[in-house]
C-alpha cells in the first residue's frame, strides 16, 4: 500500500496531519536498485547483494525510528515524534511499498548535491508543518534508539540549537536542527573526515547551542561491514554493551550468507 506523501507546495494536504511541535525523523533514502546501492560494498557483495542489504539497511532503520516514535505517542511522556521517508528518485515511489513501517510519511529530495539535499529536506519538512527535524543516514543499521530519543529530547527544549551524532569516519549519522539554517551546509568537504568537525565550526559561527551524541559508525565499505558482523554477531561486545539496534534483517542476511559460503565469502583472510 503506498504511504501518504508530502509536498511542500500543499503544507495540509488531506490525509497528513502533523500535530504542533512534532520532530520528524526522516532517513535520507534511495530506492534499493542492483548497481546503484551501497555500491562501496561491492566487492565483496555483489550489486543484487549490495541492493538486498540496503533494503535490509533500510528496514531495520524505519522499524528502529517506529519504536522510537511509539515511545514518543501522546501519552508516552516524550517529545512527540514521526517517521518519515526523505526519498530518492521521484517516480520510484512503489520501490518503497511493504519497506516501511505503518505511520511513515514520504517527501521527495530535492536534486542537487549532498548538502545542497539535506538543506532542501529540512526546508521542506519545517514548510509542511514538523517543529523539528532529524535527519538521520542509511548507513547504521545498529544505531541505539537512545541516540535517537536524547536527539528528539533535545531538539523539544526551548531555544535554537544543532544536534550531532558523529560517525567514527569523521562524518555524522544524525544531524538536527529546528529552523533551516544554510549556512551549516555550506563549505563542508562531504563524504571526508572533515564533515563533523566542519559542521561545527558553522555551528560555532552561528552561534548555536551544539548537542553532540555518542559516536556510532556507518556501514560503507569491507571493513565497516565487518564491524556490522563483529557487532551482530557476538564478537563486539563493547557495541553490544553499548544498546545497539539489534538490525534483525540485517543479520538474517548476513547469517543467510554467512552460512552458504563461509566468513572467506567476505574476509578471505579468515579462510581455512
Amino acid at each position: 500500500m503506498p504511504y501518504p506523501i508530502h509536498d511542500p507546495r500543499t503544507p495540509f494536504p488531506e490525509g497528513i496531519t502533523v500535530p504542533p511541535g512534532t520532530c520528524a525523523l526522516a532517513m535520507m533514502i534511495k530506492a534499493p536498485r542492483p548497481g546503484a546501492s551501497k555500491t562501496r560494498l561491492s566487492p565483496p557483495l555483489t550489486p543484487e547483494e549490495a541492493a538486498a542489504i540496503s533494503t535490509c539497511f533500510l528496514r531495520d532503520t524505519t522499524a528502529n525510528i517506529a519504536h522510537v516514535v511509539s515511545a514518543h505517542a501522546p501519552g508516552g511522556g516524550g517529545a512527540p515524534a514521526a517517521g518519515v521517508a526523505v526519498y530518492t528518485p521521484t517516480g520510484l515511489e512503489a520501490a518503497f511499498d511493504g519497506l516501511l513501517p505503518d505511520g511513515f510519511t514520504m517527501i521527495a529530495q530535492r536534486d542537487g548535491d549532498f548538502g545542497t539535499r539535506l538543506l532542501g529536506a529540512v526546508e521542506d519538512l519545517l514548510a509542511v508543518g514538523y517543529g523539528s527535524v532529524c535527519l538521520i543516514d542509511s548507513d547504521s543499521p545498529t544505531l541505539p534508539a537512545a541516540a535517537l530519543a536524547a536527539a528528539v529530547e533535545a531538539l523539544a527544549q526551548p531555544g535554537d540549537r544543532v544536534v550531532l551524532g558523529p560517525s567514527e569516519d569523521g562524518g555524522y549519522y544524525l544531524i538536527g536542527v529546528k529552523a533551516a539554517h544554510k549556512r551549516l551546509f555550506e563549505d563542508i568537504t562531504w563524504s571526508t573526515e572533515h564533515v563533523t568537525p566542519q559542521t561545527l565550526a558553522r555551528a560555532a559561527e552561528l552561534g548555536l547551542e551544539t548537542v553532540v551524541l555518542p559516536t556510532w559508525y556507518d556501514v560503507d565499505d569491507r571493513a565497516t561491514l565487518r564491524l556490522l558482523w563483529e557487532e551482530l554477531f557476538g564478537g563486539d561486545s563493547t557495541r553490544a554493551q553499548a544498546g545497539g539496534y539489534p538490525a534483525p534483517r540485517t543479520r538474517e542476511f548476513l547469517a543467510s550468507l554467512l552460512t552458504a559460503e563461509g566468513r572467506g565469502r567476505l574476509w578471505p583472510e579468515t579462510a581455512v
